[in-house]
């Protein structure tokens, strides 16, 4: 923070990345001048039913944050009610949306991001649970209001949740903005090969080979192959790192074995399955008897928040159901 590139900076933006949304982080930083802040912190208007699942904020008339409260409840929650017209909403949605939420997202200036680090709180690991509720107390930490999509990717039930809507039509976060694209990595990839398949509310990505299946409201990751006989539902499907010949996949099928991908006749449904796994034929991955939380290590299974996981690399042998 303090070398030759940067003695100059005076104003040090920080963004978390486990979250999903479109800023324009130029009207964030120039809030945060305008209002003479040493901290501003990026918040989103929320109802009550949502509100004990986030770090609260409260403002006062100014718009300065004067409290901050992790995830309260009850008379807590109430507690932490804000005028959200004073950041902007209208009267009838402040109305609806009477509490404002941390985003993870803050602008620093330097001097005083440096100060806190080493002087002030220098054995603090976290800036939304420490740093930032004691800054308060000390500082002019301002509010800035983003009421746009957002949503914190950080756990497995969100991250499954959040790639699904994209499937949506149209989708509450929207990738192909003609203004502000999202862009992936290129890899120069062929176009995907369908084959005589049913394919309803889902994204297939590049390179994949789909035989005779059917998938509904799924995610198709890179490289995947999907064989014949194959139903994929509520399924996000991560793909793979490289490809395997038809050679090298016919010799392993002749020896048993399982190639990448997933094999005919086989049934998932609320699954992520990562890089690289090996899902045999005639399986059936459906957790029928709704498992919330299991481990199955021995066979590269995991579920959480009741969404079965296939590790990256696993393999999974003809027949199993799970």
């Amino acid at each position: 923070m303090q070398d030759a590139k940067t003695k100059n900076v005076e104003h040090v933006l920080i963004l978390s990345g486990d979250h999903l949304y479109r800023m324009d982080y130029m009207n964030f930083v120039q809030k945060h001048i305008e209002s003479n802040a040493d901290i501003t912190v990026s918040c989103l208007p929320m109802d009550e039913s949502r509100a004990s699942d986030y770090g609260l904020l409260k403002i006062d008339e100014s718009g300065q944050i004067v409290q901050f409260s992790e995830k309260p409840k009850g008379d807590d929650l109430k507690a932490m009610q804000v005028d959200t017209t004073v950041l902007g909403l209208p009267p009838k949605e402040a109305a609806e949306l009477p509490y404002i939420a941390s985003m993870g997202v803050y602008v620093f200036r330097k001097e005083v991001l440096l100060n806190l680090l080493r002087s002030s709180y220098p054995t603090s690991n976290d800036f939304g649970s420490e740093i930032i509720p004691l800054a308060v107390k000390e500082h002019n930490v301002q509010a800035f209001l983003f009421n746009d999509y957002w949503e914190d990717i950080g756990t497995i039930g969100s991250f499954f949740d959040a790639n699904l809507a994209l499937t949506e039509q149209p989708p509450k976060f929207q990738f192909y903005d003609p203004k502000t694209p999202f862009f992936t990595s290129p890899r120069f990839l062929p176009p995907t090969k369908v084959d005589k398949c049913r394919i309803l509310d889902s994204i297939v990505s590049h390179g994949c080979f789909l035989r005779e299946c059917s998938v509904q409201h799924s995610i198709v990751g890179i490289r995947s192959r999907v064989e014949s006989g194959v139903e994929l539902q509520d399924t996000m499907m991560m793909g793979a790192d490289f490809y395997q010949t038809e050679a090298e996949i016919a010799s392993l099928l002749a020896e048993g074995k399982v190639p990448i991908g997933v094999g005919e006749n086989t049934k998932i449904r609320n699954c992520i399955i990562d890089k690289n796994a090996k899902i045999g034929k005639n399986v059936v991955i459906a957790n029928a008897d709704g498992v919330e939380e299991g481990d199955r290590p021995e066979e590269g299974v995991y579920i959480r928040s009741g969404i079965t996981v296939v590790l990256k690399n696993a393999t999974i042998r003809d027949g199993l159901v799970l």
